[in-house]
């Protein structure tokens, strides 16, 4: 170590009480303006643990990472201690079914993700001219806190491709999973973007506009002020529904909701149905510097192609309207295809304590890993483009 080698320390916090919001967005958010993506923000997680959606019963406890370098923040991690692997979308459940018939615990292990969010952002956060260092910390204080207290694992998922080659650079073992996002092509507007697409796929999706604009009622996009109180009373409704039915207990608290409008609304875009002033379906998205990342939708009653117009074509309206280059629309569905969004890679890292267990996943994910690009590869094959658009675009 040189004399110009900086002295980093790495600590562990339970909550964001003990971590300045300045400190934490120069590492997360840096520079003036939109973040790429709002879940690691400070406003976002803290919305999170202020409205006890983590920490207390949920299976989320915080354990944010922190690393300084001369008693200055240089890199931080949104770190939990997991009791079970729900709210992730990359799944675990097979490997802790394993480990757990082999005798051992499982859980509790170490996730460093944003909660219930499938979505692709950094999750090694450094201050610019830190980045190496920085993640390096991050890694290294994780590991170490793992497999000091005898945790079974340490995961990082929905993590960017640098950092996923970075982290195998460091040891971790990288996983590679399938989303669907829509890609703009500098679309001047949503007719350009059908023009091209195959002519069955073309009328589709015009179909499908139609039968959900004609539902009888109107669609409105809402976005910072325009987003009232009163909104989120609607859909709470629907987020408890689709909660209720896809995991059996909704993860997001009602109090979210309300800190949301507080903290976040300038980070949101809320699409609503509305029958005369009644909601009656809605979808929320964040917005990011160049991405539109679509989080939830609800309703309380059932329209032809409704949940079509409201969680993709309206995304795809208003990313060509403000020149966003891309909709992430969430974890799986391959009914999107249909609609323009084509398989992308996501990644994820990986560490286990165990050395026989770590050598059979090791294993796994190279069997994995190709299965997941040949999937990708058909999929792709089979999408609603004009052969002459896909030839353009590889």
């Amino acid at each position: 170590m040189t004399s110009d080698t900086p002295t980093v320390t790495v600590t562990t916090h339970g909550s964001l009480d003990q971590i300045a919001a300045a400190d934490w967005d120069a590492c997360a958010a840096p520079g003036d303006g939109r973040p790429n993506d709002p879940f690691t923000t400070y406003r976002f997680l803290r919305a999170l643990e202020d409205s006890r959606s983590v920490g207390g019963r949920s299976g989320w406890q915080p354990q944010y990472l922190v690393a300084r370098a001369d008693d200055r923040v240089i890199a931080v991690a949104p770190m939990y201690a997991k009791g079970h692997s729900q709210g992730e979308y990359i799944f675990d459940f097979n490997w802790a079914q394993a480990y757990e018939n082999a005798g051992g615990d499982y859980y509790p292990k170490l996730q460093i993700a944003v909660p219930f969010t499938p979505a692709t952002g950094r999750r090694f956060l450094t201050r610019p001219g830190f980045d190496d260092i920085g993640m390096a910390a991050l890694v290294q204080g994780a590991v170490q806190i793992a497999s000091d207290n005898g945790l079974s694992s340490l995961h990082a998922t929905f993590c960017t491709a640098e950092e996923a080659e970075k982290g195998r650079e460091m040891g971790l073992m990288a996983r590679v999973g399938q989303q669907f996002h829509w890609e703009n092509r500098g679309y001047a507007d949503f007719d350009g973007f059908l023009g091209h697409l195959s002519s069955r796929k073309r009328k589709n999706i015009r179909r499908e506009r139609a039968e959900a604009q004609g539902f009888g009622g109107r669609i409105v996009a809402l976005t910072g002020d325009q987003i009232q109180p009163a909104h989120w009373d609607a859909f709470w409704r629907f987020y408890q529904d689709t909660g209720n039915r896809k995991w059996g207990t909704p993860y997001l608290t009602r109090a979210f909701f309300d800190r949301a409008q507080d903290t976040l609304r300038n980070d949101m875009l809320l699409v609503l149905a509305l029958d005369g002033d009644r909601p009656v379906a809605g979808a929320l998205n964040f917005i990011g510097r160049d991405t539109l990342f679509g989080r939830y939708w609800g309703s309380t009653e059932y329209h032809p192609s409704l949940h079509f117009e409201l969680c993709y074509y309206q995304a795809i309206d208003f990313a060509i309207a403000q020149g966003l280059s891309r909709v992430e629309a969430g974890a799986q569905g391959e009914h999107k295809l249909a609609r323009g969004y084509l398989p992308v890679a996501t990644h994820s890292l990986h560490w286990i304590g165990d050395a026989g267990f770590r050598d059979a996943i090791a294993r796994y994910l190279v069997a994995e890993t190709r299965a997941v690009d040949e999937e990708i590869e058909v999929l792709t094959a089979y999408g609603p483009f004009r052969r002459d658009t896909r030839e353009e675009q590889q």
